[in-house]
Order: C-alpha cells, then structure tokens, then sequence
C-alpha cells in the first residue's frame, strides 16, 4: 500500500507559510510540522542561557539537551521546549531575528534536519520552513513555494505584533524582514532555496483561502497522478 505524501512548503518570513501548511493539513487530514518553530526554540533557548550564536560547540550541546514536541487540541498547536509551552515566547522579534543567526549553525541544522525525517518519513505529513524541499525531504511527493513582497510580508507581520499588544514600528518592521532574508539567502549551510520541481505561488495580493485551494488543486492533481483517490 502506497503510504501518504510528504508535502514541503518552503519561502521567505511571512510568506503565509505557518497559516497555510495548518490549514493544509487539516484539510488532508495530515500531520502538521512546523520546522520553524523548532528553530525559533532552539534560539530562545540559546537566549535564555546567554550562548552567543557564532559558539557552535555551545549550539551543538544545547540541541543535545532540547525536547521540542507539538502539542494539538481544540484547533490550536502549541509548542513544547523541555515541557514549557512557548509558542508565544519564541514570535517575539527579538527571538525572531536570533533565530536566523542560530539557524546558520550546521550542527543546529544538522540536529533539527534529523528531527524533522524522524517526525516525517512515514508520510502523511506537511513540513514548512526554509529548506524542506531542498534538503529535509528533497523527494517530497509535493512541494510548494510561497512568495510574498518584504513590504507585505513585513505589514502582515506589523498586524500580527500589533494584534498581540506589542508596540512595533512599521518601517522597523519590514526591515527586519528583509533582514531575515538577507541572512537566510546568505548563509552556509541550507540557504534559502526554491526547489527546481517546486510550485511557486505569489500570495502578495491573494487572501488566504485562494492560496489554500489553489495548493488543494494541486495535491488533489498529484493524488491522481500517484493512483491515490483525489481527496482522502
């Protein structure tokens, strides 16, 4: 029996990919996992025992350390570092732009990248992050890329922190963001990458609901194509 798809959805900061990979999932009725916040919790880790992010023999012992799950119910997914749920602490702006940094640390990568094939290898899954479908699962059945102007992402990103109480700048806001993707275009290991047999899509002007079901069309065509029933 021919097992479920492992489905990658890739892109910049603020491309939608959190909300879209959540709503992707429980439409298929699949496993959501959210590589970026198990880098985001590596990071606020890091933060909280004052590593600086270029010691990577510090990062690499402090991933030995870390037990990062996913805990779902009642519509909402939280995430658990050491059994803490700190799933608002690791979207603050600073940990957002630590996590970056921390990110570039091969053995960091090279730990969370294990994690995340152990999570996924039996298929039934969507993964989002930054390079799912170039070096996680690079022969995922579907692979997505989302893609997003910086003044946009950075204005979803100002509404999101403003929603929450923070006060932010605007301008502050959207710098950051296209510091984000300096920083994760540029870096050694796993930069950030479209994948050649991605299916890139451009949500600058597009709500969310038509960029899910455009993402449904194609997994539903892929289905097909495999001899699995359209719709599970």
């Amino acid at each position: 029996m021919q097992r479920e798809f492992i489905i990658a959805i890739d892109g910049p900061s603020g491309a939608g990919k959190s909300t879209l990979s959540r709503l992707l999932a429980r439409s298929l009725r699949y496993t959501n996992i959210d590589t970026g916040a198990m880098y985001r919790a590596v990071a606020l880790a890091a933060r909280r025992a004052g590593i600086d992010p270029a010691d990577e023999v510090a990062l690499e012992e402090l991933c030995g350390r870390l037990r990062i799950e996913f805990l779902r119910g009642d519509g909402a997914e939280r995430v658990l570092l050491n059994g803490e749920d700190v799933s608002e602490a690791i979207r603050t702006p600073e940990v957002s732009l630590l996590t970056s940094r921390v990110s570039a640390c091969s053995a960091v990568r090279q730990a969370m990248v294990r994690l995340q094939r152990g999570m996924g290898e039996q298929g039934g899954v969507v993964l989002e992050g930054r390079d799912i479908g170039t070096v996680v699962f690079p022969g995922a059945e579907v692979k997505f890329f989302l893609l997003a102007t910086a003044a946009e992402r950075g204005r979803r990103r100002y509404q999101e922190l403003i929603a929450k109480g923070l006060e932010v700048d605007l301008g502050q806001t959207i710098a950051e963001v296209e510091a984000r993707d300096a920083a994760d275009s540029a870096r050694t290991h796993a930069p950030l990458l479209q994948a050649a047999d991605a299916v890139a899509i451009d949500s600058t002007s597009m709500g969310i609901e038509a960029v899910l079901e455009l993402m449904l069309q194609e997994v539903r065509r892929r289905r097909e194509l495999a001899g699995l029933p359209a719709d599970r």
